[in-house]
């Protein structure tokens, strides 16, 4: 049977992130993908012009839906906006015998805040210890837990301050540093560092969401953590260097690059 990844997460109407990016790598890397939605936000190119979150008991009823009879082999968690959600969907997730790859979603790529600073503590507490892999940006490090990174060896201290909040692994994303785009996936003890070229590419909407999703795709096809996490370097980098324009801002990664590339 195809591997069955379960994405949690917001609505982006432009395609670029959320669950579209989702459903679109996991159609890429060859799983099926299967979808929670926790928000609808009305977003383009240019931002996010509005954010309308889904009632506790509409999320648990999808997740339940599709966990209950086709079953999932790993789940990704993306924008889930409130305190509320992100407890629902932190209990939800800590019931389930699969992988989690949680990604602290905080700000959109265009910095319009898609959690309510209430729901921090949430996070904290309740998401980040039931996920397998988390996978903050240094803007999500810094406002989960205060460290603020400005060089590759700060990498380390913010691995260490995500990691004592309960996942078993960290992967903390360097692309806001300069230079290559270099990230450090530790589990406290054994280190990877993954590097890359950096692709002059403005339109990179998404590429949070598609790493994390490509991640759990690694899992759902039984990876070790290492290895998911390296093949997902591998396809986002790729999208990365493909994204297109769309619209009048900041265009999307190219979850199709493969199949446009004859690979």
């Amino acid at each position: 049977m195809i591997p069955r990844v379960l994405t949690v997460a917001g609505s982006d109407s432009g395609g670029g992130a959320g669950i579209q990016a989702d459903l679109k790598t996991m159609l890429a890397l060859g799983v099926h993908g299967m979808s929670v939605i926790t928000a609808v936000t009305a977003q383009n190119s240019l931002g996010v012009q509005g954010a309308w979150e889904l009632p506790v008991e509409a999320v648990r009823a999808q997740y339940r839906s599709v966990v209950d009879d086709i079953g999932v082999q790993a789940v990704k968690t993306g924008m889930l906006a409130s305190a509320e959600l992100v407890e629902a969907v932190a209990e939800l997730i800590g019931a389930t015998d699969a992988p989690a790859v949680i990604d602290p979603v905080g700000v959109s790529k265009h910095g319009d805040s898609l959690l309510a600073s209430s729901a921090l503590e949430s996070v904290r507490t309740k998401l980040l210890p039931v996920a397998t892999v988390a996978t903050p940006n240094l803007d999500e490090v810094a406002q989960l837990s205060g460290v603020h990174v400005e060089s590759e060896e700060q990498l380390r201290q913010a691995a260490a301050a995500v990691l004592e909040y309960g996942p078993r692994w960290a992967l903390i994303k360097g692309g806001h540093l300069p230079g290559d785009a270099v990230d450090l996936l530790t589990d406290g003890s054994a280190e990877h560092w993954l590097r890359a070229p950096r692709h002059d590419n403005r339109h990179t909407h998404g590429t949070g969401c598609t790493l994390a999703s490509a991640i759990a795709s690694g899992l759902a096809k039984g990876l070790a953590v290492p290895e998911a996490v390296t093949a997902a370097k591998e396809y986002v980098t790729g999208a990365i260097e493909a994204g297109f324009a769309l619209g009048g801002g900041i265009g999307p990664v190219d979850h199709g690059w493969r199949f446009r590339d004859g690979a």
